[in-house]
C-alpha cells in the first residue's frame, strides 16, 4: 500500500491543545471490525463494552521530563536539548538545536545543579552529551525539565502529570502513551470489580513515534525501535485470558507492538526484555491482541497504519472521516477509539 492511502484532511481546529478534566469525559468512537458500524459514547462508558474475564495490557511507561534549555559557557547561546535514549546515569542520546551550537567539546549550563558537554556527534545529527549534577540526577530534571510534547501542540503544559498515565512508573519515555491518559484511578477500580483484569507492560516511547513516513510504499519505511519488557505476573494473566475465552484489550499502539512483538517471537506472552522495531500494517495477522482503545493518529502515521491493520482499511478511514465530521479531537489530547 501507499503512503497517500492513509491520508486525511483534518482542521487544525480538530487538534487538541490541552488536556480535557476530568480525564475520562473525553468522547469515545467505538468501531466494530466486524462490519464497519460506529457508536459515539464518553470514555467513561467504557465499561459497558467490557466483559467479565477480559485483560487490558497497559503501558505503565513514565515520561521524563526530557526537554532542557541549556546556555553555552562560551558564548551564551541557548540550544535545546530533549533526551532520548540513557548510556549510563549521566550519558545520554540527545537531539539538540540548534546542531550547529553544539558541537563536540561544547559545554552548557542548565541550573546551578546541572551542566553538561557535547562528547560525540552522531551521524544522523544526534549528540552525545554527558552531564554533570550536584546532587540526584533526576531530581535536578524534573526541577527544570519541561515535557517532551509533539510539535502539533502549541499550548503551554500547566500540569506535568496530566502527560503522565495515572497508572505510569517505570520512568523512560520521550513520549506518552496517550490512549492511556483517559483512565482514572476510580475507573480502573471499577473494572476490577466487575472482574477486568489488568496487565501491565512497559514499552519506552521513543520521538521516533512522531517520525513521518517518507516513503511512498510503505514496505520501504524503516521503523525505529524502542525497548519494552515484560513481567511473568503480566505475561501469566494474558496467557490465562487467551486460554480462558476472555479478550486480550491492549490501551494502545505501544501495548500492542510490546505483546505482538513478544507472540511474534515465542508463539505466545513470555517474561522477556528486549527492543523491537515491528511495523504493523494492512496485511499484518495479529498474535495476541483481540481488541484495542487508541487516540486518533496523523494522517499517513505508522498508527494508522496499524489500526487500520486491526480494524480493516475501508473501516479506519471511514471513521477517521466522520470523527473529523463529527468534530472529535485529535492526537495526544484528544478523544479515544475502541476498536472490537
Amino acid at each position: 500500500m501507499k503512503k497517500s492511502d492513509f491520508f486525511y484532511k483534518l482542521p487544525e481546529e480538530l487538534i487538541a491543545q490541552t488536556p480535557i478534566e476530568p480525564r475520562n469525559s473525553s468522547r469515545l468512537l467505538v468501531l466494530s471490525k466486524e462490519n464497519g458500524s460506529l457508536e459515539h459514547k464518553k470514555f467513561c462508558d467504557l465499561n459497558d463494552f467490557l466483559k467479565p474475564g477480559d485483560c487490558l495490557v497497559l503501558n505503565n511507561t513514565r515520561v521524563l521530563p526530557a526537554r532542557l534549555f541549556g546556555t553555552r559557557t562560551d558564548t551564551g547561546s541557548v540550544v535545546e536539548f530533549v533526551l532520548l535514549k540513557q548510556k549510563s546515569l549521566l550519558i545520554w542520546e540527545v537531539i539538540a538545536g540548534p546542531g550547529k551550537k553544539a558541537k563536540t567539546g561544547h559545554q552548557f549550563k542548565f541550573s546551578d545543579k546541572l551542566s553538561a558537554k557535547v562528547v560525540d556527534v552522531l551521524e544522523d545529527g544526534n549528540r552525545i552529551i554527558e552531564f554533570s549534577c550536584e546532587g540526584d540526577f533526576f531530581a535536578a530534571l524534573n526541577e527544570i525539565g519541561q515535557m517532551p510534547l509533539p510539535p502539533y501542540i502549541k499550548e503551554k503544559l500547566r500540569d506535568k502529570e496530566r502527560y503522565q498515565t495515572v497508572y505510569s512508573k517505570e520512568l523512560g519515555s520521550a513520549a506518552a502513551p496517550t490512549a492511556g491518559l483517559h483512565f482514572t484511578n476510580e475507573m480502573l477500580l471499577d473494572l476490577q470489580k466487575k472482574g477486568i483484569d489488568t496487565a501491565y507492560v512497559t514499552l519506552h516511547v521513543g520521538l521516533g513515534t512522531f517520525r513521518p513516513v517518507k516513503v511512498e510504499d510503505i514496505t520501504d519505511h524503516k521503523m525505529h525501535t524502542e525497548h519494552y519488557e515484560v513481567s511473568k505476573e503480566s505475561a501469566e494473566k494474558i496467557n490465562n485470558c487467551k486460554k480462558n475465552g476472555g479478550r486480550v484489550i491492549c490501551v494502545g499502539t505501544t501495548s500492542c507492538r510490546t505483546i505482538e512483538s513478544v507472540a511474534s517471537k515465542y508463539g505466545r506472552i513470555i517474561p522477556c526484555s528486549d527492543d523491537t522495531g515491528i511495523f504493523i500494517y494492512p496485511g499484518y495477522q495479529f498474535k495476541c491482541m483481540d481488541a484495542i482503545i487508541t487516540n486518533f493518529h496523523l494522517p499517513e502515521s505508522t498508527l494508522i497504519m496499524l489500526v487500520s491493520a486491526f480494524a480493516g482499511y475501508e473501516n479506519t478511514m471511514n471513521a477517521y472521516n466522520i470523527a473529523v465530521q463529527e468534530k472529535y479531537r485529535f492526537f495526544s489530547f484528544g478523544d479515544a477509539m475502541l476498536i472490537v
